[in-house]
């Protein structure tokens, strides 16, 4: 038979997750309400030119957008800065505990990511016109 302290421990485990159950359901009735209202709230009026494919700023041109490839490399330059960022920041909380040798490595990260924005400025990606 079992005893009451663990059918007491068995009802407060459950309550747990009970009580994360109804907070999802919250969540999902909540979410189902604001997009139930926008769906009432909205103005509906249908026009042809909406849904024509737009890309880039430009016109498709026989069902195909065009898209210039110098979005993409703005899109990469800023991942690689972005990943730069990443690493720079907790080697700089824990630079005292990495010494020089720390201190070289991002160095050389740093100047090579000097030298690829280098390169694409020369080469002109950057400029925007």
């Amino acid at each position: 038979m079992l005893q009451r302290a663990e059918i007491l421990g068995v009802r407060d485990f459950y309550r747990d997750y009970f009580a994360v159950a109804v907070l999802i359901g919250a969540a999902l009735l909540m979410v189902g309400a604001m997009l139930g209202a926008g769906r009432l709230i909205r103005p509906v009026r249908p026009q042809a030119e909406k849904y024509v494919t737009y890309e880039a700023g430009s016109d498709p041109v026989a069902g195909w957008g065009q898209s210039n490839a110098r979005y993409y490399i703005y899109a990469l330059l800023f991942l690689i800065f972005d990943v730069e960022a990443v690493f720079i920041f907790p080697w700089a909380v824990g630079l005292e505990g990495l010494g020089t040798f720390g201190v070289v490595e991002m160095t050389v990260f740093i100047v090579l990511l000097a030298l690829g924005l280098v390169y694409a400025w020369r080469k002109g990606v950057l400029r925007w016109a």
